[in-house]
């Protein structure tokens, strides 16, 4: 399921307006705008017209572009982005904020993709990288159209803790991300960046020391190398700071992995189908530069709000210290934590 809605009016009915408001219980933390926030964060975002002039990057780094995607890719630089995350609606009915994405047939979906993908592409830079999202029915379009652009390096399967029950097939609680690069043997790469904490089960030591493992006030703990399965995501829910009204939201530590494996400090991470912000957030919090472009303004204004919130508070949930924790494990109290923590310029996180 995508954090995004589409990307053409061919697509799309005309929205119906604003959600009516919700009854929200007191503890439930997920975001909201009052009229006065919708009037300020609407001032930031970037409007441009079909067929206004090119934009330049100093007009498109660190911004949020409230634009159709195929009317405003032709505006924006070619090679601008290091590294692309994409979150396309899947093949699947579904509801953005008043607008539907229909299910359609496999032919049709894979024209959907073609629509806008090589273009996307374009803006990728010669040693760039870029991760396609995807779920088990749109999986092999999404491997089709990656192949004709890019050279495809793996595909990482994820693990969601949500999921509906079926009485008749098995539940759906498993996503792809494709991972493609300009040229297989120039990107970046930073293992790592990426390593995750396990809590050791069997301490085994030679000699008395501990083997491939660190003892804590915490606890014992091994830093592993990731692999393409991560079974430690947790999807925003109502109690997560996280959280906003977005019906397919992504979860920040998610994202977070992406941009550390495949982004230095100060690179450029794009998502032309921004939702309510994550990419662009996680971007900031990690010392990236970001730029988005989603159609809906509702979630545009969702995702300034978010990083406004970023200015302050850099926390990501289930990473802490430079390293990711398996799912539903607290990080470290202790002022004794001795693993890798964030540089200066990854905890940085200015444009």
């Amino acid at each position: 399921m995508t954090e995004n809605e589409a990307d053409s009016t061919a697509d799309f009915p005309a929205a119906s307006g604003k959600p009516a408001g919700k009854i929200r219980a007191g503890r439930n933390r997920t975001i909201t705008l009052t009229d006065a926030e919708r009037q300020k964060f609407a001032a930031r975002l970037v409007r441009p017209e079909p067929g206004s002039a090119r934009l330049d990057e100093s007009r498109i780094i660190g911004r949020t572009i409230n634009a159709d995607l195929l009317d405003v890719l032709p505006l924006l630089p070619d090679a601008f982005a290091d590294l692309i995350i994409i979150d396309p609606p899947y093949n699947i009915t579904k509801d953005f904020n008043g607008e539907i994405f229909s299910a359609r047939s496999g032919r049709e979906y894979d024209d959907f993709l073609e629509q806008w993908f090589p273009l996307v592409c374009k803006k990728l830079k010669a040693d760039g990288s870029l991760y396609l999202c995807g779920d088990w029915k749109c999986t092999a379009a999404l491997q089709r159209v990656m192949e004709r652009e890019l050279a495809v390096l793996n595909r990482i399967t994820w693990q969601r803790e949500k999921g509906r029950g079926a009485k008749s097939n098995w539940k759906n609680c498993m996503e792809d991300i494709w991972f493609g690069v300009k040229n297989p043997r120039d990107y970046h790469f930073d293992v790592d960046a990426v390593k995750q904490k396990r809590r050791v089960i069997a301490p085994y030591k030679i000699d008395g020391k501990p083997k491939d493992w660190q003892r804590t006030d915490d606890g014992n703990f091994r830093l592993t190398y990731p692999s393409n399965f991560w079974d430690d995501i947790s999807v925003p829910f109502w109690s997560m700071p996280e959280n906003t009204d977005h019906p397919t939201q992504k979860p920040e530590k998610l994202y977070a992995k992406l941009i550390l494996a495949s982004s230095a400090p100060g690179d450029v991470v794009f998502d032309p189908f921004l939702g309510s912000g994550t990419a662009s957030v996680v971007a900031k919090k990690l010392g990236r530069l970001w730029c988005g472009i989603e159609r809906d303004e509702e979630y545009c204004l969702l995702a300034e709000k978010r990083l406004e919130t970023a200015e302050t508070d850099r926390t990501i949930q289930g990473y802490s210290g430079g390293v990711f924790y398996e799912r539903n494990t607290p990080a470290p109290k202790s002022a004794g934590e001795k693993m890798r923590r964030p540089s200066a310029s990854e905890n940085d996180g200015q444009v």
